[in-house]
């Protein structure tokens, strides 16, 4: 649990990938929190002054202080509480930053291109705008079998940085596979990542923060019908 005297609130949207690996990391954590959710389309004036530059979640106030972006609340979460629960961020300097630039590559190349493939009208425009996502997903498999070492996570045995970054999107990798029958991590393109998703999704951390997989899909149509409006 947090220590004694301190408050932990956390602003998030229970769709979104990137609140989502905050959630994560607070639970893998076992950190007792406040969860506040946001309506985007009428934004909280608790989020506009917590977050005035993106106005985004997920935000983590701590003590009253507020902590932006969901990369920058996971390594403050793990700083703040090294000796609370797992400790997500190699102790090596190397390692840690290798860790950091494969989180980058998760949401600059991956999740980007994921995204930019949502936006096909057809699903095979859809399909097409997929094959960076793809390619994507080999690389981060390489990256799998280098940092987890044969061991069940990026973090070796047990849950770490990248397993928590990556794991935000877990929930949309089974949506998707229910939604379009699409396997963003497939057993032929990707066989331990694929693996690691199973195994990731059977943590008691992770299903005691990840939405209901059915609920996820209705809200992808309904986003979807209302961009398909707007255009």
């Amino acid at each position: 649990m947090a220590s004694g005297g301190d408050e932990l609130k956390l602003l998030g949207m229970w769709a979104s990938p990137f609140a989502l690996r905050a959630r994560l990391a607070l639970s893998f954590k076992g950190l007792r929190h406040e969860y506040i959710q946001e309506d985007l389309s009428n934004k909280s004036d608790l989020l506009l002054s917590s977050n005035p530059v993106h106005k985004k979640v997920p935000v983590l106030i701590h003590n009253g202080k507020p902590v932006c972006e969901s990369q920058i609340i996971v390594q403050y979460v793990d700083e703040v509480y090294r000796d609370t629960g797992l400790s997500f961020l190699p102790a090596d300097p190397y390692e840690r930053a290798r860790a950091r630039f494969w989180a980058a590559f998760i949401d600059d190349k991956l999740l980007a291109s994921w995204v930019q493939a949502g936006r096909g009208k057809t699903m095979e425009e859809k399909m097409e705008l997929l094959k960076p996502t793809f390619a994507a997903v080999e690389t981060l498999e390489a990256a799998f079998r280098e940092c987890s070492k044969g061991k069940p996570f990026f973090g070796g045995d047990n849950v770490g940085y990248l397993d928590v970054m990556l794991g935000g999107l877990v929930a949309w990798v089974h949506a998707s596979e229910a939604r379009h029958g699409l396997k963003i991590f497939g057993a032929s393109r990707s066989p331990l990542l694929n693996a690691w998703v199973d195994r990731f999704s059977k943590l008691d951390e992770t299903k005691a923060v990840l939405p209901d997989i059915q609920r996820l899909v209705e809200y992808a149509k309904m986003r979807e019908a209302q961009a398909a409006a707007t255009n």
